[in-house]
């Protein structure tokens, strides 16, 4: 049996430049992984199913699920005669802007390379991993990155400095191909990308709690007035910076000290399921 981690990813900034040909937005984040996981193991079988074991209900347990993918196409590329069993302890919330899907699947690539001992590099995984999501390359390697293109174009960056993260999901589930959708490209919005990619290699905390930007933040928003208030609620009770990640509906809140982290949390609790105290990692 062999065991793989899923962490959570942040963005630390999210821009979308145009529309591209094939469909997809040309796109520019900075982004980290944070100390919030799912948990794989993964066992091989005799016949040549992928068997996906997972307790939410309302996850996915066959094709659907971007880990039954990626298992899917790491048979088909290696032309492997066995099947899988992959076991998902879910921590990480569901539609929430956290990666969730893309980490499992990472992992999957990750785990059944172990599993198999077929020896393809991180390098190899992540460009098997662009043909099912964006998010999949930056989730193989899990450190601080520069992502563009669509997602598969990675730079690694500094670790960010540490730091306590309050992560609150509200009760609602966003769809990213309809935030996308109703993006206006036109629509102003400034995005910090320079100045997160200078305070990461200068390692300048408050400069990058003032980089913060999402170009989807307004988009979601728009449809969903609860994450302003959120983010609100976060910076009035002492978060140093505060987002919303990816396509949202997550927002989280960075705080340097656990106690100023606590009381963040703590005003948080009360209005959402979902709330979590965890450190950066990246």
């Amino acid at each position: 049996m062999i065991y793989e981690t899923a962490p959570a990813k942040i963005n630390f900034t999210l821009d979308t430049l145009f529309k591209r040909n094939d469909g997809y937005h040309e796109i520019e984040m900075i982004m980290t992984t944070v100390d919030l996981n799912d948990r794989l193991t993964f066992q091989k079988r005799k016949d040549h199913k992928i068997v996906v074991e997972i307790e939410h209900n309302y996850v996915p347990s066959n094709y659907k699920n971007l880990a039954y993918k990626a298992a899917q196409l790491l048979i088909e590329r290696y032309r492997l005669n066995q099947g899988v069993t992959i076991k998902i302890d879910k921590d990480i919330p569901v539609s929430a802007g956290l990666a969730g899907g893309s980490a499992d699947a990472a992992a999957t690539l990750r785990g059944m390379n172990r599993l198999y001992n077929i020896g393809a590099s991180l390098d190899e995984l992540a460009i098997l991993g662009s043909e099912i999501g964006t998010d999949i390359p930056f989730c193989i390697y899990n450190k601080t990155a520069f992502c563009s293109g669509k997602g598969e174009k990675i730079k690694f960056l500094n670790k960010p400095p540490s730091a306590w993260v309050v992560l609150a999901k509200p009760n609602i589930g966003i769809s990213s191909p309809d935030i996308f959708k109703k993006l206006n490209l036109n629509d102003e919005y400034h995005v910090h990308t320079q100045m997160c990619y200078d305070a990461l290699t200068a390692g300048n905390y408050q400069q990058l709690c003032h980089s913060l930007s999402n170009r989807l933040e307004p988009v979601s928003v728009s449809k969903y007035p609860q994450i302003a208030k959120l983010k609100q609620n976060m910076l009035n009770s002492g978060a140093d910076g505060a987002l919303m990640s990816g396509s949202g509906p997550t927002v989280y809140g960075l705080a340097r000290k656990e106690s100023q982290a606590k009381h963040i949390f703590n005003a948080v609790n009360g209005c959402c399921n979902e709330v979590y105290l965890v450190r950066l990692l990246g």
